[in-house]
């Protein structure tokens, strides 16, 4: 096994996670909050996503579908275009709001089909890259690919959290 098949494996889980958290949720379950500070799981599914597009765009040299695609006029959230919701006040988690679970959905899934063609042509010597310099150390291919899976596990962790509890 090589470790882009390891990376499409662990991605594959997040992917199924995901929709177990949204499938069949109305618009109103989709942005419930368990409390006032609390992430509604529209806006946990819609970070780990934007986040997922934005790094792995950057790590591809590629731009995120978000803009591309035509995904942030569809959301047309009251948010600027770049945002990925990394350090969101309760407020601005209130602005996450989705027309339906299928559109988040829809997004999801372009986001994912884009990121296995890029791990499916990742060969191992890749994962030594540098692709961040703003840290120290540096931050390799290989750490982001598995901070971009370890945060959004965490969320959509959460979304199924806050679903059990609708």
């Amino acid at each position: 096994m090589h470790s882009h098949d390891v990376f499409i494996e662990a991605y594959g889980r997040i992917k199924e996670e995901v929709h177990a958290a949204v499938d069949g949720l109305s618009v109103d379950d989709l942005h419930a909050r368990p409390g006032d500070g609390a992430n509604s799981i529209a806006w946990l599914i819609w970070h780990l996503t934007r986040v997922q597009d934005d790094h792995v765009a950057d790590a591809s040299g590629g731009e995120q579908i978000w803009l591309t695609q035509g995904w942030a006029d569809r959301f047309a959230l009251p948010l600027p275009a770049s945002d990925t919701g990394y350090g969101h006040t309760p407020e601005q988690v209130g602005r996450v709001r989705v027309a339906s679970g299928e559109l988040l959905l829809g997004y999801y899934d372009a986001v994912h089909e884009r990121t296995l063609d890029f791990l499916g042509g990742l060969e191992d010597a890749a994962l030594d890259r540098i692709v961040d310099e703003n840290w120290d150390p540096p931050v390799t291919l290989g750490a982001r690919l598995v901070s971009v899976l370890s945060d959004d596990l965490q969320h959509v962790g959460q979304a199924a959290y806050v679903r059990g509890l609708l």
